[in-house]
């Protein structure tokens, strides 16, 4: 199966976009959905004296008030400097304001923190943006509660349930007649064949009432990001927009950076007949015109702050204005400004209906459209063509990727989390000596004594890229190890943005001088784990096994700065040099039974066993990117040794600590225990005094942590490279003691002759795993809990100075206010954490082989080899999102899951929850944690040919998942039927030439591709000799000539998929050709 991947690498059409913009050919990336969601409230818009981000720049200021650092928007795209943005915006007659950017509470009003209270889902996407599609529930029938959301959560504790709009009766779904009130909005972004600068839009609108009618004002818009305010030059080179002086709705863009490009809004269709959607699809019906209005995006601050003047006549805010409040005169008459938009306005769409709007952008408008009787058009059939045309090369594409017979359940899960990820990219501002100083001549001035406040020792910040967002809503900022994860599934489908992003933590705008990797925009100094390293190897191995291409310079380039985070945290970290590590909070949060980011109430220093094991983990990440390097440049051989020897050392301080006894002249080392508890066979913290220590007994991640230091060397390596060889044999020599009580396995060889580097023996091994696949301890139906389910009755107590401190278990969400309340570490399950540890799993497997085996889980009396055991928790975790025997699926576990699983304008979306109940699976913090979250695809192309169990069943059930045929392509919505303008091009041409209805139908002017460039030739010499290879093998025996790139790769993807069909796919287990779990496939050999 990999062979067959492998010979498919560049074939899609994708490929070739991705291929021109790694070549500087073509900027695919240039647009894209680069809005953040929530640029209110952010750290970087914060100018206040107490640094309060949350009531600084509030929600209600967030339509009035120009941001300085990034905008926002629903449905945001903009370029990759966001100069030029554009958004949709909605408004159902009866809302107190404009639908412009998603809502939700801020920190201090949500019962568990920030959290967005809007029903919105990313449902397609491609890595250079060439598709894209969105879904947002917007109600009609009732006000958006804006104001009930705040109140309900503020009267709810941090022990029960957030209130979520679905909770509101009649607002998604009445409870007396089962009707849905609410409109879905699905928006659409197609990039043009060949020129990634022209955009077309599409937005379809479904009422999906069975009942009521309902209003709705679409009004997508144009607008410039305001940089010319903070830079005292207001004049000088302002962008302009203003309606054509010929057609009234075509918008023309003036912008120094980008020229001259227009913006035509197609009149919609907005008349209903009594056909059927089908039959309605061609057919002739009242048109919409849109109503340009134009003002500019300047601060409304007489309206804000009570200043008696403006910066402009027409604020931001006009829109709203003009819709809601009926102030025709908040506009600019003249039609021209810095922000523009076109309202549609349906003033009745019935029961079960749609309505269709297109727009389309361009810098090429000659070749795209056409005026006439004093409106500018395109070809619909065209646009809806080109639409068309992507989804197909998006299915292609996705396709590829994941060339394997799994369910449609599982295709679409994981297209769905890939498609979340691209959605989740944003244009990331911040200079910190701009921010620190504030602007000028802008009002109101910042406090000139804020600048002793948040990060003042990063001043050499200077960022403005498009960044991998944690949740452009409740994080839109970047956090540091949180793209590292991010950068594995983003590996699998473009793998030149995912280096992107671990080179920039590491370039010098980035990284501090002294070598630490800023942490995210709360405190750029916080310790987060030190997962870098991890990533940047594993995203190299993951091109070359899926691309076929090794990017070395990369490899090099990233480790060569990673030496100088590797050094501050030795420096900084490990205060008395003895190889044991404090951290710090390392991402964890609330896990321990103090602020680990903070001072200890007790005294002393915190030895933290996973800051312990993570910095193991960071010298075998070091070690096997030198090893890696040291084949074509021995001076990394040396290095490589280096990282070896500090492992060798951290290994042995995390069990054993050494004191001098001085006798005379003679010394001798008397061992004491550290942070391995012997009698519970677990590792802890420890509070260390200099002279003596206590273990704090909790068992949590912090414990597990340790198994991810975990290596083992091939014996071509070893024989590679004598130098590191001899270094190794000494210390096997010369300090046997360590390895008789740590890593024996380093003279013992395993499976294949390999060696072993670890953290843990396999006694130790095996006492850790009896706790981790203890269904009454760490095993969840659903994954890995963060702390174990022992301390629900056994909760850890400690009492300092009269102040009682406890841990307890919390499968959902925290009870306490600390880190804000929006996470929680002692009992959930979390997706980067057991990503890890099912990876060390593999490993060890890759050592120790079929023959060690564990109970899995313990007690059931089933015994699983290591391999075994990581495909099981890869299930475990998989099953949160898969509908069960009766069609839910766990994330939406309580009241409502019944009506989330099971209605059918919901059941096929999938959120991807930060984290999960520890107990079922219940979805819990940001919404849309599209990053790490999305590392289910990578477990989805390991294991999901063979994830075939329902949930909570055992291994050797026969019992399969509600959804597990599997289709050619996948699962995909159907094609929406959709009703053309009277104004469209063919109507127009149609109309001049007399044709009759039929002829109307089938008409195209200039042929298939008019008013458009031509499609390009597929230029892929390997895919013309796929196409002709693949013709052999069927008795085919011609040359294949070049033709429409869109139409060779659906025949070549065909001809894959007939192939990949015919293949005959068994258990697992009993497959000896197509292992997708065993880490020494060729499917898996990127762990390894």
């Amino acid at each position: 199966m990999n062979k067959l991947r492998d010979k498919f690498v560049d074939s899609t059409v994708e490929e070739e976009r991705l291929r021109e913009n790694r070549n500087h050919e073509k900027y695919w990336y240039r647009w894209g959905p680069y809005l953040s969601e929530r640029s209110w409230a952010t750290v970087r818009e914060d100018y206040s004296l107490n640094g309060d981000a949350w009531s600084n720049f509030p929600f209600e200021h967030a339509n009035a008030r120009v941001f300085r650092w990034g905008e926002d928007g629903l449905f945001g795209v903009s370029d990759n400097k966001q100069l030029v943005c554009m958004n949709v915006a909605l408004w159902n007659g009866k809302d107190e304001r404009l639908k412009e950017r998603l809502f939700g509470l801020t920190g201090p009003q949500g019962n568990h923190g920030e959290d967005v209270k809007e029903l919105y889902f990313y449902l397609d996407n491609t890595p250079t943006h060439s598709y894209m599609k969105a879904l947002y529930k917007y109600p009609f029938k009732k006000a958006f509660p804006y104001k009930e959301l705040v109140q309900k959560n503020g009267e709810r504790g941090y022990e029960d349930k957030e209130f979520e709009v679905y909770d509101i009766d009649g607002l998604y779904r009445d409870s007396e007649t089962g009707d849905n009130p609410y409109f879905d909005v699905f928006f659409e972004m197609a990039k043009d064949d060949e020129n990634p600068s022209e955009l077309n839009f599409r937005l379809t609108i479904h009422n999906r009432s069975k009942i009521d009618s309902g209003e709705l004002y679409i009004a997508p818009q144009l607008f410039f990001r305001n940089t010319w305010a903070f830079d005292g030059t207001r004049t000088k080179d302002k962008p302009l927009l203003e309606r054509d002086a010929e057609a009234a709705n075509l918008i023309n863009m003036t912008h120094k950076k980008y020229g001259n490009c227009q913006m035509v809004f197609q009149p919609s269709p907005g008349g209903f007949s009594s056909g059927t959607n089908e039959e309605e699809e061609d057919e002739e019906v009242e048109d919409i015109d849109p109503l340009l209005l134009f003002t500019d995006n300047e601060s409304n601050l007489v309206k804000l702050f009570n200043e008696e003047k403006n910066p402009s006549e027409y604020t931001k805010d006009a829109f709203e204005e003009y819709l809601v409040q009926g102030k025709t005169d908040a506009v600019n008459p003249e039609n021209k400004g810095t922000k523009a938009c076109a309202v549609y306005h349906f003033k009745n769409i019935p029961p079960g209906e749609y309505v269709t709007v297109r727009y389309k952008f361009t810098n090429d408008p000659k070749n795209s459209i056409f005026k006439a009787q004093n409106l500018a058009v395109v070809d619909e059939d065209e646009f809806d063509l080109i639409f068309d045309n992507r989804e197909e090369e998006a299915d292609n594409f996705y396709w590829r990727i994941t060339p394997l017979p799994i369910s449609d359940e599982l295709r679409n899960l994981q297209r769905q989390a890939f498609s979340g990820l691209l959605w989740t990219k944003q244009f990331y501002n911040f200079t910190y000596d701009a921010w620190y100083n504030g602007d000028a001549n802008v009002k109101p001035r910042p406090p000139p004594n804020r600048a002793n406040g948040r990060n003042k020792n990063w001043k050499h910040l200077y960022i403005e890229d498009i960044l991998s967002m944690p949740d452009k809503w409740e994080y839109p900022f970047f956090a540091s190890w949180d793209t590292a994860f991010h950068c594995i599934p983003l590996a699998m489908i473009d793998p030149e943005f995912a280096k992107r992003q671990l080179d920039l933590l590491t370039r010098e705008w980035y990284m501090h001088p002294n070598g630490q990797i800023p942490a995210y925009e709360w405190n750029f100094n916080d310790v987060n784990p030190p997962v870098h390293a991890w990533a940047v190897y594993r995203v190299f191995k993951i091109e070359r096994n899926m691309y076929n291409r090794e990017d070395r310079t990369f490899l090099e380039r990233v480790f060569q700065k990673l030496l100088l985070n590797f050094t501050w945290w030795v420096n900084r970290k490990d205060t008395e040099g003895k190889n044991v590590f404090e951290g710090g909070f390392l991402g964890l949060d609330n896990i321990g039974v103090f602020n680990r980011s903070e001072p200890l109430p007790t005294g002393g220093t915190l030895e933290q066993a996973d800051s312990t094991g993570w910095m193991a983990f960071f010298s075998l990440q070091m070690l096997n990117i030198a090893l890696e390097l040291a084949k074509e440049n021995p001076v990394y051989e040396d290095i490589a040794s280096k990282f070896f020897e500090h492992f060798i050392l951290i290994s042995d301080s995390m069990s054993f600590e050494y004191a001098t006894d001085i006798t005379g002249e003679k010394c001798k080392e008397v061992i004491k225990q550290n942070l391995w508890n012997e009698a519970d066979k677990f590792y802890y913290d420890a509070i260390s005094w200099g002279d003596h220590k206590v273990q704090l007994p909790i068992r949590s991640l912090v414990g597990l942590i340790p198994l991810y230091a975990s290596m083992t060397l091939e014996p071509s390596i070893i024989k590679q490279f004598p130098g590191f060889k001899k270094r190794v044999d000494w210390f096997v020599n010369n300090r046997p003691e360590i390895f008789d009580r740590n890593i024996a396995s380093m003279s013992k060889k395993g499976v294949g002759e390999r060696l072993l580097l670890s953290l843990v023996t396999k006694e130790r091994l095996t006492a850790i795993l009896s706790r981790l696949l203890d269904e009454t301890e760490f095993l969840s139906p659903y994954g890995i809990r963060s702390l174990s389910k022992y301390h629900e009755k056994h909760p850890f107590e400690m009492n300092v100075n009269g102040v009682e401190y406890m841990v307890k278990y919390l499968p959902g969400e925290s009870d306490s206010g600390m880190f804000g309340g929006n996470s929680n570490w002692r009992g959930p399950i979390w997706f980067p954490t057991s990503f890890l540890i099912m990876e060390a799993l593999q490993r060890f497997y890759l050592y120790y082989g079929s023959d060690f085996k564990v109970e899995c889980p313990v007690g059931s009396g089933d015994y699983l080899n290591l391999a075994e055991v990581a495909e099981e928790l890869g299930y475990r975790m998989i099953h949160l999102f898969v509908p069960d025997e009766n069609g839910e699926r766990a994330i939406h576990y309580g009241d409502h899951s019944k009506f989330l699983s099971s209605d059918p304008y919901f059941r096929d979306y999938v959120p991807f929850f930060e984290y999960f109940d520890g107990d079922t699976g219940r979805g819990l913090g940001a919404s849309h944690q599209c990053g790490w979250t999305a590392l289910v695809a990578k477990w989805i192309s390991d294991v999901g040919i063979s994830c075939v169990r329902l949930p909570r069943t055992p291994r050797s059930s026969v019992a399969t998942t509600a959804s597990t045929e599997s289709s050619e392509q996948g699962p995909k919505m159907k094609r929406m039927a959709r009703r053309k303008s009277a104004k469209s091009l063919v109507n127009y041409t149609a109309t001049i030439l007399d044709l009759t209805e039929e002829e109307k139908r089938h008409h195209r002017i200039g042929g298939t591709h008019s008013g458009l460039t031509p499609q390009s030739s597929i230029s892929s010499d390997k895919a013309r000799h796929l196409m002709e290879e693949m013709n052999e093998e069927e008795g085919i025996h011609e040359t294949v000539v070049p033709e429409d790139r869109h139409n060779f790769e659906t025949k070549l993807i065909g001809k894959l998929k007939d192939k990949v069909k015919n293949m005959k796919v068994t258990d697992k287990a009993k497959d000896e050709d197509i292992d997708p779990m065993d880490p020494m496939s060729p499917l898996n050999k990127d762990v390894s």
